[in-house]
């Protein structure tokens, strides 16, 4: 009676909880947006595309998961909030149906020599746990299966002030797990005294053979001849043994140089702080060739590389230690865990074997536990960030993916979007930033934004379903389906890099003939041994002077850093502005005496309100422009320099070409700039705001002055429209043309269709893959269909 009064009661109209299936988005701002409003389903996966620079990551990250994940951040006590990132809200006008985002982007995992795959994704603690219950000999807690843990003794009085003073004898003991050599690195590093002086000469003859430092450099060589601790006569192999150790290592000590108060300090701190300390990405050619010659790590001859002390090594489960377990293939190590039958320990068991089964599931079981999480390339990093979702119970979620099939072969792009369609099917709303034709063709929703790149772009050009974007006329409508033939014709090589032998990681003894003077595309699934090729035998081939290699390493900059400041353009403007008007170049840099005294040459004044999102806006003695007034005043060809610093690549480009602002140096990069399709950006923009292709078609740009024989590239297509990808060939083709080699690792059938040479590396991945299954051109490799990459390049060429 009481349940059919119930049903009585039901109304048929829909409930008004159900109505909120839209994330409404109006008068979006950040970045580059003007004014977008949308509406995105929930429940739905929804695909954003355009070209790079068009600003889907401005209105998916910057807009609609920052709002989110910001809004959860204020529901924290005050106190919880001052220990968390403060996040300021994105200009935009309304944000309406936001659920809890979980963002999984592409940023590289931290390259702190201690994170690996296993620290950062729990497995490690997992494992600690489990030895620490069943290994025998029993050693300690977890802590002792720690690399990041120190062993620590300790022992005293301490004072206990609790009613009458009393002084009390206390020990303390904590068992570590930390190898005492190399201090959990794996590595140990040493300075190659012959890079830095020639024993054989003395101070005064110039022995420093240190980029830089030449002999009459006050602040460097002479402080070290006239400080008093060295003779500066005699030659350096002569010093005694103290003044070898004053000269080496003697802790910073105040000394008097013809009047002058400078600090002296050892040489070996000197080089470490001067450079090592300093990202080797952004040092200039000469700087980083010196680097690498005189800095060389090897495996740590204690732990042998493990990080583990010796009693974490000794401590077993079934013959194997954990050290053992880190270093297996993780789809070998989840075999392993499954064999394991304890009652006493099940629910961990069950939670480690979830954890490696993601991994295989997700298409990493090829890695090990023990890989530096630096290591890891943008896509292996996003896909090892996707593992604590998918056995994921919560529902009702965001997720929000930046190109989750970045680095995936096209055989493994299938599995991707399998997994983003159960994230979707769980009750989830997926938003994926995506430029793949076949991770679009599985959306329910598609975004195109553009129509162009940076002030180009902004704007919405479509909304609606795949078949709709298909017909609607717009640059990423028009290249969907795009296509590029097999060459007919591919060059000639003029010689030949022989690789003999080659057994870096999962390289099985390979022999390969790469050729030179054409494009060479390495290609084969992910984890197949591709890099472990290309950058661990070529520079070893061919010296490491001979070979130009532009990797996925991500770009670091301040927002003080800008394309101008990381591509060297600055210092020729500089120059040209100095010398119109008859001043010193560091007036026009405004990271040095140019700079606004009000905002020290940041363009804004930042305020902290602690554990509020902090406030930022323009400075008003400088109007944003971040130079002193005075600065302002002086004039190339009728700009000032915030006003070319504000000026496109393209307008830049024309301004230094002729007339009063000729300046073949500036006009040299920027070419560059424009080359590898970067003609959009602003000089002044921070590197900051740029997207992930954008950085890395920069750092091409840069390395294209390098005077090498061979270009090694590492998947250049990452983050461009397929629009941009012709582009990208084009330049590749002109590299080839110049008398260059160009060698490029590369999942992207464009690129396989325009190659000279393909080099098919598998059959599968770790060690499964490290052999070469495929040499040969493009049009063999689709004919014949023998191996994964075949079958997809002939699916993709039509044939």
């Amino acid at each position: 009676m009481s349940m059919a009064a119930r049903m009585d009661t039901q109304s048929p109209a829909l409930h008004v909880a159900d109505s909120h299936d839209l994330i409404r988005v109006h008068g979006a701002r950040e970045n580059n947006l003007k004014d977008v409003s949308i509406e995105i389903p929930k429940r739905r996966l929804t695909v954003f595309t355009g070209v790079s620079g068009s600003g889907k990551s401005s209105l998916v990250f910057d807009t609609i998961a920052a709002e989110s994940q910001r809004m959860i951040n204020e529901t924290y006590s005050a106190f919880v909030q001052g220990f968390m990132p403060t996040l300021a809200r994105p200009e935009v006008d309304v944000l309406d149906g936001l659920t809890t985002a979980i963002i999984v982007d592409q940023q590289r995992m931290g390259a702190d020599p201690r994170s690996t795959v296993g620290t950062a994704t729990d497995a490690n603690a997992m494992l600690r746990i489990l030895f620490s219950r069943l290994g025998k000999p029993h050693i300690g807690p977890p802590s002792a299966y720690a690399f990041n843990v120190p062993s620590v003794r300790a022992s005293g009085a301490i004072t206990v002030e609790r009613g009458a003073k009393k002084a009390v004898k206390a020990t303390f003991n904590r068992t570590g797990g930390m190898c005492t050599r190399c201090e959990g690195r794996g590595t140990v590093s040493d300075i190659d005294l012959t890079q830095l002086y020639d024993d054989s000469k003395s101070l005064a003859e110039g022995a420093f053979t240190i980029p830089g430092w030449k002999s009459d450099s006050f602040w460097t060589v002479r402080v070290y001849a006239e400080s008093g601790f060295l003779d500066p006569d005699k030659p350096i192999r002569k010093f005694t043994e103290k003044e070898m150790q004053d000269f080496l290592h003697r802790e910073p000590t105040k000394v008097k140089v013809e009047g002058v108060n400078l600090t002296y300090e050892g040489l070996i701190p000197k080089i470490q702080k001067s450079f090592l300390s300093k990202d080797k990405e952004a040092m200039q050619p000469h700087i980083r060739a010196f680097v690498e010659r005189a800095v060389t790590f090897t495996t740590c001859p204690e732990c042998e590389g493990t990080r583990l002390s010796e009693g974490a090594r000794s401590s077993k489960i079934k013959l194997i230690s954990i050290a053992d377990a880190c270093a297996m293939q993780i789809s070998d190590l989840a075999e392993w865990v499954r064999g394991l039958k304890e009652p006493s320990v099940a629910p961990l068991l069950a939670a480690l074997q979830h954890t490696l089964d993601s991994f295989v599931e997700i298409g990493l079981g090829y890695l090990s536990l023990e890989r530096p999480a630096g290591t890891l390339s943008g896509g292996e990093a996003q896909r090892v960030k996707m593992i604590r979702h998918l056995g994921s119970s919560l529902t009702d979620v965001t997720y929000v993916f930046d190109e989750p099939t970045i680095g995936l072969h096209p055989h493994d792009i299938q599995r991707m979007n399998d997994l983003l369609l159960r994230l979707r099917d769980k009750g989830n709303t997926v938003l994926v930033v995506e430029h793949k034709p076949e991770a679009i063709a599985i959306a329910d929703h598609v975004v195109d934004l553009g129509p162009g790149a940076g002030t180009g772009g902004g704007t919405v050009c479509f909304e609606g379903t795949l078949e709709g974007l298909r017909a609607s006329g717009t640059v990423t409508g028009r290249h969907l389906d795009d296509r590029a033939a097999v060459k007919e014709t591919v060059r000639k090589p003029t010689g030949t890099l022989e690789i003999r032998g080659a057994t870096a990681n999962n390289l099985q003894n390979v022999d390969v003939d790469i050729p030179l003077g054409v494009l060479t595309v390495v290609t084969g699934v992910a984890g197949s041994g591709k890099s472990s090729l290309v950058h661990g035998s070529l520079p070893r081939q061919m010296g490491a002077e001979g070979v130009v290699s532009i990797d996925q390493g991500a770009i670091r900059g301040s927002r003080r850093s800008n394309p101008a400041t990381y591509t060297g353009l600055l210092d020729p403007i500089r120059k040209a502005f100095a010398k119109a008007n008859g001043v010193k170049p560091a007036l026009f840099s405004a990271n040095s005496e140019g700079a606004c005294p009000t905002c020290n040459g940041a363009g804004v004044i930042y305020t902290d309100l602690a554990m509020m999102a902090g406030v930022s806006s323009p400075c008003e003695e400088c109007e944003g422009k971040r130079f002193q007034a005075s600065v302002l005043e002086y004039h190339l060809a009728g700009r000032d320099i915030s006003e070319v610093l504000a000026m496109s690549v393209t307008e830049a480009e024309e301004f230094f070409d002729a007339g009063e602002a000729h300046t073949p140096a500036a006009h040299k990069i920027l070419d560059r700039l424009a080359d590898v399709g970067l003609g959009y950006l602003t000089l002044g923009q921070p590197l900051t705001t740029l997207s992930g292709g954008e950085r890395q078609r920069l750092k091409l740009a840069t390395h294209m002055a390098e005077k090498g024989g061979v270009y090694v590239l590492d998947e250049p297509t990452t983050g461009l429209h397929l629009a941009d990808v012709e582009h990208l060939l084009g330049l590749l083709d002109r590299l080839v043309d110049s008398g260059k080699s160009v060698i490029v690792i590369e999942h992207h059938q464009a690129v396989m269709a325009h190659a000279d040479w393909i080099v098919d590396l598998g059959p599968g991945a770790g060690h499964d893959g490290g052999r070469i299954v495929f040499e040969g051109t493009p049009a063999d490799l689709v004919a014949a269909r023998s191996t994964l990459t075949g079958e997809h390049l002939a699916a993709y060429v039509g044939t």
